[in-house]
């Protein structure tokens, strides 16, 4: 699937407020390399742990931009990327 383009929705835009710049960074790291080498070459890479998520998020996927923090988003038919959100995650919550 060729990938053509990221968006960000306004929820995102909302929770990328309130993260520390660096996850900001990685954030715009990925977006940057998934323009440029395609989403099917960046999954490969082991530091995002780029996973399908499950139960009532299917059909989402995640990547790690920290240990603390996800971002979540969808691919739609049309090719684009639309992350809907960045979530900060607790160690704590099982």
């Amino acid at each position: 699937m060729s990938i053509k383009s990221v968006l960000i929705s306004n929820n995102a835009k909302k929770d990328l407020r309130k993260v520390p710049l660096h996850i900001l960074d990685k954030l715009d790291t990925w977006v940057d390399a998934v323009e440029r080498d395609g989403l099917e070459e960046i999954m490969k890479i082991p530091g995002y742990h780029d996973e399908p998520l499950h139960g009532k998020r299917k059909g989402q996927r995640s990547i790690r931009l920290s240990k603390g923090y996800r971002a979540i988003y969808i691919i739609s038919r049309s090719g684009a990327i639309k992350f809907i959100s960045v979530e900060e995650v607790s160690k704590h919550e099982y």
